[in-house]
């Protein structure tokens, strides 16, 4: 456990604790700060306080952070395409198959796991859990361009990019039919399938809102060559939007299973675009489009 310890400016104007604590802990989440507060780990000269607890001037406060829980993760060598790499920040090319976080089913063979080798102790752990640098995931048998962090700063300042929607993804996909249009947007709210707990569906009552805007890229007929741009990052956004406007992915089996081509959903993160968090350097990295993808677009 680390005890953090602070004391009041005899001049300090009087602040929510939980304000004032955000302001002097930049590393933990507002969340997290809150579940400490419940928890009662945060005391004012020695008595636990609640969140709307107005600081006094002279008072002392004190948090407990408890120490930081580390998940039964084995770092694995298994080799990573590597897009770019600095002492803060790591850019990968993620191949099919590989699922990004250790869950049910999968404790083996994934990023986690790999990043872990490569980078060692050098990963982010954020809010009292080490979640080795991962800040946004892509499926399974999605390809493409994932950021990992190497440091908890890092990690905290690309969250909020994504937040505010100011990280930029381009991914490149593959749909069965001939879109009409040459770009558009789709707005629906996401959530769990109301019958199948395997899917994620247009959901009015319990989704979360999501907005994909599509470009038509190439028509082939049976199907179009498209880019999509996402403005949030709902589970299987893109898979769920195209299905529900009626040109789902190709291969993608849990969406569109009668269609064949491909042996997963035709769908890849192209580009990566944001703020390097030290260096404030616009970043852009391009994952070339892989071979099972470039096959579809090359038939006629």
């Amino acid at each position: 456990m680390n005890l953090l310890t602070f004391t009041i400016d005899q001049e300090a104007a009087p602040l929510r604790i939980d304000r004032y604590l955000a302001e002097q802990c930049p590393e933990f989440s507002r969340s997290y700060l809150q579940k400490l507060l419940k928890e009662q780990k945060v005391t004012a000269d020695d008595k636990p306080v609640k969140a709307n607890y107005k600081i006094q001037p002279g008072v002392q406060i004190q948090v407990e952070v408890p120490d930081m829980e580390v998940p039964d993760i084995l770092p694995e060598n298994i080799p990573l395409d590597i897009l770019y790499e600095d002492d803060y920040l790591l850019v990968v090319n993620k191949p099919k198959g590989m699922v990004v976080h250790p869950a049910a089913g999968h404790t083996e063979g994934t990023l986690v796991n790999a990043v872990m080798a490569h980078c060692g102790d050098n990963l982010s752990g954020i809010n009292g859990v080490l979640r080795p640098g991962i800040v946004h995931r892509i499926d399974k048998d999605t390809t493409g361009a994932l950021v990992i962090c190497k440091e908890d700063s890092v990690h905290r300042d690309l969250a909020e990019q994504l937040k505010e929607h100011s990280i930029k993804r381009r991914y490149r996909a593959v749909v069965q039919g001939n879109l009409k249009e040459d770009e558009g947007t789709i707005e629906g709210p996401i959530g769990r399938h109301p019958t199948d707990r395997k899917k994620m569906a247009i959901n009015h009552k319990n989704g979360k809102p999501a907005v994909t805007h599509y470009k038509v890229l190439e028509r082939f007929g049976q199907y179009t060559y498209i880019e999509c741009r996402l403005e949030t990052g709902r589970t299987h956004q893109i898979r769920v939007h195209m299905k529900h406007l009626g040109f789902p992915l190709i291969g993608d089996y849990l969406y569109n299973p009668d269609m064949e081509y491909m042996t997963r959903q035709a769908l890849h993160s192209h580009k990566l675009i944001f703020k390097h968090p030290i260096t404030g350097e616009p970043m852009r990295f391009t994952a070339p489009l892989p071979d099972d993808m470039l096959q579809v677009l090359t038939m006629r």
